[in-house]
């Protein structure tokens, strides 16, 4: 297993060229693109670590991202909250949703856990959907202005961008603080090695339970993130194709990695919203990538190129191999 320092290392080489991106490209469209790529990365990460370092597939995650988004827009415009009161109820709220849904979907394993998290997830989802008077149903909820943190004009596409990326680089702080760390580790074991760890004396569902409170503030965290981003919230935040869209990215860019959820994340947002403008079946493409990488880079695109680029540079140039290709190649001359 790669150590989290070097990965860590990775991640932030990653994050030096978020942070020049803005220089290097001047439009606000791309700009705004890549705010969305930050925001669905954060969320991705506190997927993944469910996925990657717990074995814990859910297909509800996108609740915790629509729940804190609701709140966070419905107490800043309806019920007279500021922006600082209003984020820290959403999320506090919202991870402590994530405290419930953890001790129901914790009480199955496997398959079972994976559709008590859908079924979960697809209640808010029908809540939101049909709660007109509380969610505004099909129309959703609006009007939220972004707030002014520090004298920061986050109506600016560039200033948002680096408050997002700001967000990002924490995220990744603590996942790579929280896979060195003993509840990080004792994770790995209980996902590898269950009966083992709990013959040792841990409380296996205690450690799960933890990990999937800590997972579902993250994805708090996006969900408010990506409210000030919207300014706006509907039932499609809370619904099946934006869990199946997360885990997406996970697999694609590497279960178990820091930096691959980012990449994964990346590829994602960039068919949903550019080249979708170029190809209008864009999911269709999305499916072929999706093979691809399974087929060729089965362990995801980040631990995959890791592989390939340690092939190339172990790969044996001798001078008899040089010999030999010359004669061929005057052979066929």
């Amino acid at each position: 297993m790669r150590s989290p320092v070097s990965t860590l290392s990775l991640s932030l080489i990653g994050l030096v060229a978020l942070l020049v991106m803005p220089w290097l490209v001047t439009s606000e469209y791309y700009i705004n693109i890549a705010s969305q790529i930050a925001i669905a990365a954060i969320l991705a990460l506190s997927l993944n670590l469910l996925v990657g370092w717990g074995g814990m597939i859910s297909l509800g995650h996108a609740a915790y991202l629509g729940v804190a988004a609701y709140l966070s827009i419905y107490l800043t415009t309806q019920a007279g909250f500021g922006h600082l009161t209003g984020a820290l109820i959403a999320i506090g709220a919202t991870t402590g949703l994530a405290m419930i849904f953890g001790y129901l979907a914790l009480r199955a394993s496997g398959l079972g856990f994976l559709m008590i998290t859908l079924a979960l997830g697809q209640i808010l989802w029908g809540v939101a959907y049909r709660w007109s008077s509380l969610t505004g149903g099909d129309n959703g909820l609006g009007g939220l202005k972004r707030p002014h943190p520090f004298g920061l004009n986050l109506m600016d596409p560039t200033t948002f961008y680096y408050f997002v990326l700001v967000f990002l680089g924490i995220a990744l702080l603590c996942m790579a603080r929280f896979m060195q760390s003993g509840l990080g580790q004792s994770l790995q074991g209980t996902r590898d090695q269950p009966r083992r760890m709990h013959a040792l004396g841990y409380n296996v569902w205690l450690i799960q339970w933890l990990s999937f409170v800590f997972a579902g503030f993250w994805g708090a965290v996006a969900g408010l993130l990506y409210a000030y981003y919207n300014q706006f919230v509907s039932p499609q935040a809370l619904h099946l194709t934006t869990s199946a869209e997360t885990l997406l990215m996970v697999i694609a860019g590497g279960t178990g990695t820091l930096l691959g959820p980012v990449v994964g994340a990346a590829l994602v947002v960039i068919l949903k919203n550019v080249v979708s403008a170029y190809i209008t079946r864009w999911l269709i493409l999305l499916g072929v990538i999706f093979v691809v990488i399974v087929l060729f880079m089965p362990e995801g695109l980040v631990p995959g190129a890791r592989r390939v680029l340690r092939a190339l540079k172990n790969s044996p140039h001798t001078d008899k191999d040089a010999d030999v290709s010359s004669i061929v190649r005057d052979r066929t001359q």
